[in-house]
């Protein structure tokens, strides 16, 4: 009989986010991920297999969950502009704590992977596709709700909002002051004003 697993699948992946995050895919050594998940070498093997692997998962985990909170912002009712205020509200706020903000940096070694690596440019490439959409879809119930005048590209919007929202955790790296978060939001909210 297979022996259970003595722990928990996801709890690892978000541990796997943060150690990435800290060291990035090429800096983080064997070692490093043994000591950050807590978990034995041959449970890392089973359950994950390579470094490479548990990587893809971990980024994978990482987009999935943070793009469904996007869309499920994105599709309540009511007004649009504000649920595109609470998605950036929410990135500055994860982006501002210490704690939080950890796995927010396994996105720089994802992306820095995406030139050599086919599976994880695939990756990118969808979701990017399917945020850009929810967006898009976003911004034309906001014009036909009389929330956005005149007559603007909403898909050039729809992709302008995806890429500031990968830009914050950019700049979360570059700086610790808060107030250039709060001022990146503030100026990409604008847009939805113009």
């Amino acid at each position: 009989m297979a022996r259970s697993k003595e722990f928990d699948t996801s709890l690892v992946l978000h541990k796997a986010m943060e150690v990435f995050g800290h060291y990035g895919y090429e800096g983080t050594s064997l070692q490093n991920l043994l000591d950050g998940l807590g978990i034995a070498r041959q449970s890392l093997y089973d359950t994950y297999g390579t470094k490479r692997d548990l990587f893809i998962k971990a980024v994978k985990h990482y987009v999935n969950e943070k793009s469904d909170a996007v869309i499920s912002y994105l599709e309540r009712p009511g007004s649009v502009k504000q649920a595109i205020a609470d998605i950036f509200h929410e990135i500055v706020a994860v982006l501002q704590d210490g704690e939080r903000r950890k796995e927010c940096f396994i996105m720089h070694s994802a992306i820095d992977q995406v030139p050599h690596d086919p599976e994880i440019a695939a990756f990118f490439e969808r979701d990017m596709t399917r945020l850009v959409e929810a967006f898009y879809e976003a911004l034309v119930r906001a014009r036909n709700q009389g929330e956005l005048s005149g007559n603007r590209d909403l898909l050039a919007l729809a992709r302008y909002l995806y890429h500031e929202r990968y830009s914050l955790t950019q700049v979360a790296k570059l700086t610790t002051d808060p107030k250039v978060l709060d001022d990146i939001a503030a100026v990409t909210l604008s847009k939805l004003d113009n």
